[in-house]
């Protein structure tokens, strides 16, 4: 996910405080949520999503709405990555990126503070800002690696760097009158990763067994259970109908996913087809149809794509479906037409006409889900029963 401070920027620089859209929705069902947040200058959608995820569990489950710390985990994850960057002499992605893996799995380890507890806003700034701090870790890292053996110092010296940027780690602190350790913080919310289950669609491993899915920011070599499209897609609509909310890692940098707050998939033969400019259009390099088709989206209704599982392995086999961005899907809704797309929560703030919430597709979905996560429960018995859980 680490292509998303650029997109970032990017709809930064493009979104309006409002637009028309050529699409009515009307919400067949929406599970709550927590206010949308700003991930703003860092790679860390990964943290915001799953934590996202964490937070609406919470109202699921009775708890109440919780606000908790990203940066928390952001900064533990750091650590971790540090560590096999060097045991693997830098031969793994290390950058701000990461996957839902890096919130579940340090649940149990690290546990969970909330967001007063610490915000990880230690170099003179109220919006996150990762710039500096990801060159002068990478080029920290490199030294380490260079140095051709680790010293007893080298992890001390990196720590220090997080706690410069960050803030010191808190051992206790005090919430609503109570003192809590994060491990103890953890058991009082009621939050174990083993709850947890990552699900994904691709042809190249077997189904309904677990593969580490190959993409950069998977550098903990998380597992995710293999599934045919079809029963992706139905274990989402079980999912939200029944109340749970999805943790979703996907490709937003098509020109279907725009600033109107909407993801679809144009079928480029349709839109060749459509509107009195179609001699414009014929005339148009792949570089300017996308183009083109970026600024029409949402502006218009177009005809979408029907998507296969082998259109999904093949983008995904010539990197043009990557892990750039991950959000929350919360809800299912329709459009004027019937068409049926999913809610779902970003974290770029509240920008856009839908303030920071978007609608995709059922055809963008399918195309470019490269994994979701979601609660164990949330899986129709069915599904469940071939994954033997």
């Amino acid at each position: 996910m680490n292509k998303l401070i650029t997109v970032f920027i990017f709809f930064l620089a493009v979104v309006t405080a409002s637009a028309q859209s050529a699409y009515n929705f009307s919400v067949i069902r929406e599970n709550p949520v927590t206010p949308v947040k700003n991930q703003a200058s860092s790679g860390t959608c990964w943290c915001f999503s799953g934590v996202g995820l964490m937070e609406s569990e919470l109202i699921r489950m009775g708890k109440g709405e919780f606000d908790l710390s990203e940066m928390y985990i952001v900064r533990r994850n750091y650590g971790d990555k540090a560590q096999k960057y060097a045991r693997l002499h830098g031969k793994i992605n290390f950058a701000g990126g990461g996957s839902f893996a890096d919130v579940l799995e340090t649940l149990n380890e690290y546990g969970i503070v909330p967001e007063d507890a610490y915000r990880g806003l230690n170099y003179g700034s109220e919006r996150h800002d990762h710039g500096e701090l990801d060159r002068v870790l990478k080029g920290y890292m490199d030294v380490i690696v260079g140095a051709r053996g680790l010293t007893p110092a080298w992890f001390s010296g990196f720590s220090g760097i997080l706690d410069a940027y960050f803030g010191v780690q808190p051992e206790t602190f005090t919430y609503q009158g109570k003192q809590y350790t994060p491990h103890t913080f953890k058991d009082f919310l009621g939050l174990k990763q083993e709850d947890y289950i990552s699900l994904t669609s691709f042809t190249h491993h077997p189904f309904y067994a677990p593969f580490a899915i190959e993409i950069p920011d998977n550098w903990r070599w998380a597992d995710s259970y293999n599934i045919p499209l079809d029963e992706l897609m139905e274990v989402v609509e079980h999912a939200l109908v029944n109340g749970y909310t999805v943790a979703w890692a996907s490709d937003v940098s098509e020109p279907g996913f725009t600033r109107e707050g909407i993801a679809v998939i144009p079928d480029e033969n349709a839109a060749e087809n459509a509107g009195s400019d179609q001699a414009r259009w014929l005339g148009l390099s792949a570089g300017e149809r996308d183009v083109d088709l970026r600024s029409r989206v949402g502006k218009e209704m177009l005809a979408e794509k029907t998507i296969t599982p082998e259109m999904r392995q093949q983008a995904f086999d010539n990197f043009q479906t990557t892990d750039d961005h991950a959000m929350l899907i919360y809800g299912i809704a329709k459009d004027q037409k019937g068409n049926r797309f999913y809610m779902v929560k970003n974290s770029w703030g509240e920008t856009g006409p839908y303030k920071g919430h978007w609608y995709a597709s059922d055809p963008f979905v399918r195309y470019k889900t490269v994994s979701i996560v979601l609660h164990r429960k949330a899986i129709p018995a069915p599904v469940a029963t071939k994954l033997g859980l």
